[in-house]
């Protein structure tokens, strides 16, 4: 299964490619969008949608995971990051890829077993868990395979399908256990 994950940002947004076979997981490609600031808002969309379409003609992933917006004090900046979103998330639907987005919490969570964790934490997670031999030179293509393996873990957990205790017992009586009281 091949998975691309996506950190989005207007200035700097980053990918990350990666295949999963079994319980391996490799790198197959990373690396940024970069945009001047000097270049209007329309124009730099329209250079991460080109370059993450791309990216999935190149490697027709199986899977789309995407960093979900923060909650940021500054506005302008959240409408920026939601913009960018918008035109990732654009690219995998054109190409009928199934769309997933996680929290940035939930991310580091799943890769450093700490949903505080920094973003050199991450990064030396991803140069480790894929054998990078260099760091990348920017955090969004760390972070960007850190979406990537997070749905690669998530996607691989298994599931057991029942809401709630109540609908579990129903389905499995033999497995509950009764102690008689004296």
């Amino acid at each position: 299964m091949i998975i691309l994950g996506v950190d989005p940002g207007t200035l700097i947004a980053g990918y990350g490619v990666i295949e999963k076979k079994g319980s391996a997981i490799s790198l197959l490609d990373v690396g940024v969008i970069k945009n001047s600031g000097d270049v209007s808002m329309p124009l730099r969309l329209k250079k991460i949608y080109a370059t993450l379409c791309t990216v999935i003609e190149q490697f027709h992933p199986d899977e789309f995971a995407i960093e979900t917006a923060f909650y940021s004090k500054n506005a302008q900046s959240a409408l920026k990051i939601g913009q960018a979103r918008g035109v990732s998330i654009l690219a995998g639907v054109n190409f009928e890829v199934p769309v997933t987005e996680y929290s940035p919490r939930e991310i580091k969570k799943a890769v450093t077993g700490k949903g505080a964790a920094s973003k050199e934490q991450v990064q030396y997670m991803m140069m480790s868990m894929l054998k990078l031999k260099a760091a990348p030179k920017y955090f969004d293509s760390t972070d960007a395979l850190a979406v990537a393996v997070c749905h690669a873990f998530k996607i691989s957990a298994p599931r057991s399908g029942f809401k709630n205790w109540k609908s579990f017992i129903e389905a499995h009586p033999e497995r509950i256990i009764t102690t008689k009281r004296s």
